[in-house]
């Protein structure tokens, strides 16, 4: 069966921002943030999972602006194999060089949770 429901992650050292979505619609609603680092963070992530039961994960992975890696790509690329590991559902990884940028412009409140949500429209838009 197709890939429905999915939770997105933006993830930063100290603030995790947090998008669900579907397939179906193509949009995706921001959830807010989670403040929280290590296994903190994974506890919420789980109660979030529980709460809105996706089919996968979206992580995004931040590249420098010409598509070099930098430590935060890595932290994320690690992070998204925590995930997988700890909750055995699809990761998905989706290049987010401009999403916190795109979501700070737009005037996002929670600018954390609402890049969350550029990055899975982003990945939903590319669903085919």
């Amino acid at each position: 069966a197709h890939l429905q429901t999915f939770l997105a992650l933006d993830f930063g050292l100290k603030r995790t921002g947090v998008a669900t979505g579907n397939r179906l619609l193509r949009c995706a609603t921001p959830q807010g943030t989670i403040k929280a680092e290590g296994d903190a963070r994974f506890a919420q992530i789980e109660a979030r999972i529980g709460e809105w039961a996706p089919d996968a994960l979206v992580v995004g992975i931040p590249f420098h602006p010409d598509g070099a890696a930098h430590e935060n790509t890595r932290r994320a690329q690690r992070f998204s194999r925590q995930l997988q590991g700890r909750f055995g559902l699809p990761v998905f990884e989706v290049d987010e060089r401009y999403s916190t940028t795109e979501a700070l412009q737009a005037g996002a409140r929670d600018a954390d949770a609402a890049a969350a949500c550029i990055i899975l429209e982003q990945f939903l838009r590319n669903l085919s």
